[in-house]
């Protein structure tokens, strides 16, 4: 007979608007073990699997800190109270919680106090605003022994409330599908999954259900909304439309984020991250979040997984106006399952640009071209050994739909090519990481040479400001005298003279170093002035530095505003990457509006 050997949950902490799969391990009439499922419409040997899901209804409701959720709140900020700032955000589990996250903190009140939140209707909707007089949802959390704080900032704390009526547990039925969603009304409390082998025939349940009780829901943290700021002088923000784009007919936005592939995000590697907030379904609901609102016209990924791409991403944008083009990396050389292997994905409004053309760069036919020319035969195998290494780029060229106002003829079709790559090459191996930098930028060149169109190069080169991937992408060449040079075992980087590519490249953020405008002086503290570029792009326990840019060619286009940078402060001083609010590898998320200049 059918039966569950075995029920859990890939989180202990369920989250609102995060789906719950609960795992199943079941043994089959022939004694085999499988997890797959068994609904009515297909039992196995007359019987199948039901579900049910309940919230514990406590008398007593709970609520959790806005830092650090999975901590029960014993304060709160009454100037989010008064702000009508969602009251999730203004719960902090002790006084020294809210005076370290004060500076990231403050900006809701900032917000809060210019105008409505950009995205206040959303996380209305998801959240739920609560008051003690609104929807029946009780704002209280446990009893905070801690005294009231007052700041120099004009914010008061008090104790967050405690209701608690005498009364035993309620049961309240929320769902009967394998997968539930936590909603606002399940913020604070404890959620129990039951399963039952059913007889199909009799439809009545056979021996005990196997159920399994969660912690209390948690809702979702998510960080402070990020601004464009003006680089060139024009007043962008009377340039943004109705859904925060910019509306001027020339500008277009493009972003690039490395967002983590599921595959690699393990606890093993990110141990000070909750295992909660590493779980995929988590994850993927809050960069999905964090990507719609950034509203680029452009979006370069990276660490895209294969079955990420096909069953959320694509289908998830699509509906938000984006046409999707995948590149997912060779797997010759990878041993693990298909649709786990990550890739670079790119994406475009389709109400903004229409695609032309897509180029596919895998460095690993490349390598293989190189051996048969330039290595002896008996050394083959130990070149591609070291050169095949699974890296792709994909190349896209668009056409924009929109008047550039600066093309020489209006009826001119105005092209824009846009390249996007992830070089994941081990550190030793710094003649590889250059020698796919060289290809790819050669393969752009010709494309630049075939047609007049300006260029974007966006990804994650895994490589620092002043390193000679950087250095070749920047200006065009490398000293031959840089240390990088001296690790060519192949000799497939000499003569170093040809290590140029004509390609007028920027790097993005540079006009931050050298612009003139409200709020540069602020960006510039958290840039490096000796390379232009932000302090760091990544930020892990064992690692801070910048390894995510945007190249753009500077006599076609023109940086008109950049997202403003993070500094280590908004990230919290005891998190790093990637963390509850933010799931990717980029810290600094660059985005990016651009002008074709007038002539």
């Amino acid at each position: 007979m059918l039966s569950v050997l075995r029920v859990h949950l890939p989180s202990d902490i369920p989250v609102v608007g995060c789906d719950l799969t609960p795992y199943l391990l079941l043994r089959r009439p022939d004694k085999t073990v499988t997890n797959d499922d068994v609904p009515e419409s297909a039992p196995l040997d007359g019987h199948f699997l039901t579900y049910k899901w309940y919230r514990i209804q406590s008398d007593r409701k709970v609520a959790v800190c806005s830092v650090h959720p999975s901590e029960l709140a014993t304060l709160q900020c009454l100037g989010c109270v008064k702000a009508k700032i969602p009251v999730v955000k203004s719960y902090h589990c002790s006084p020294k919680c809210f005076s370290d996250a004060w500076q990231h903190h403050r900006v809701l009140h900032d917000h809060a106090a210019s105008a409505i939140n950009e995205n206040g209707n959303e996380e209305e909707e998801i959240f739920g605003r609560f008051n003690s007089t609104g929807s029946g949802v009780i704002n209280s959390s446990l009893s905070g022994s801690a005294s009231s704080a007052s700041l120099t900032n004009g914010s008061t704390l008090y104790p967050a409330a405690v209701t608690q009526r005498s009364g035993g547990e309620i049961w309240f039925e929320v769902g009967r599908s394998k997968t539930y969603t936590p909603s606002a009304d399940d913020i604070g409390h404890v959620l129990k999954f039951e399963c039952v082998v059913v007889d199909a025939e009799t439809k009545l349940p056979v021996g005990h259900p196997n159920t399994i009780l969660t912690s209390r829901v948690i809702p979702a943290p998510s960080p402070i909304p990020r601004r464009l700021i003006p680089v060139s002088g024009a007043d962008m923000m009377a340039q943004l439309d109705s859904d925060g784009r910019i509306s001027s007919s020339g500008t277009f936005t493009i972003m690039s984020y490395n967002i983590l592939s599921d595959s690699y995000a393990s606890s093993e590697l990110y141990s000070y991250c909750p295992p909660w907030a590493l779980s995929w379904p988590y994850r993927r609901q809050n960069l999905l979040r964090e990507i719609v609102g950034y509203r680029a016209d452009i979006l370069c990924l990276q660490e895209v997984q294969n079955d990420h791409f096909e069953e959320f991403f694509a289908p998830e944008l699509d509906k938000h106006g984006y046409q999707a083009l995948y590149k997912r990396k060779t797997n010759e050389v990878y041993g693990g399952n298909i649709h786990t292997i990550d890739g670079c994905a790119t994406f475009f409004r389709r109400d903004r640009f229409s695609h032309v053309k897509k180029y596919e760069v895998e460095f690993n036919k490349a390598a293989q071209s190189l051996t048969e020319v330039a290595v002896q035969s008996t050394q083959k195998k130990v070149a591609l050994n070291r050169l095949v290494k699974d890296n792709v780029a994909l190349i896209v060229v668009l056409e924009a739909k929109f008047s550039t106002q600066g093309a020489d003829n209006p009826g001119k079709r105005q092209l824009l090519c846009v390249a996007n790559t992830h070089v994941n090459v081990p550190p030793e191996l710094k003649d590889v990481k250059i020698w796919q930098v060289h290809t790819l930028l050669k393969g752009l060149e010709k494309i630049a040479a075939s047609a007049d169109i300006p260029m974007l190069v966006c990804g994650d080169f895994n490589s620092v400001p002043g390193s000679a991937p950087h250095s070749l992408l920047a200006m065009g060449k490398l000293d031959p005298l840089h240390p990088e040079l001296l690790v060519d075992p192949l000799a497939i980087l000499r003569p170093h003279s040809k290590l140029t590519h004509q390609l007028p490249l920027v790097s993005a953020y540079s006009p931050f170093a050298r612009g003139v405008g409200l709020g540069l002086e602020h960006q510039r503290r958290k840039m490096d002035i000796t390379t232009n570029e932000p302090l760091f792009t990544n930020c892990t326990r064992d690692f801070i530095g910048t390894l995510d840019y945007i190249f753009y060619t500077a006599d076609s286009l023109t940086v008109e505003s950049l997202l403003e940078l993070l500094d280590e402060d908004s990230l919290r001083k005891d998190t790093a990457l990637p963390s509850p609010e933010w799931q990717g590898l980029d810290a600094n998320t660059s985005r990016s509006s651009w002008r074709w200049p007038r002539k």
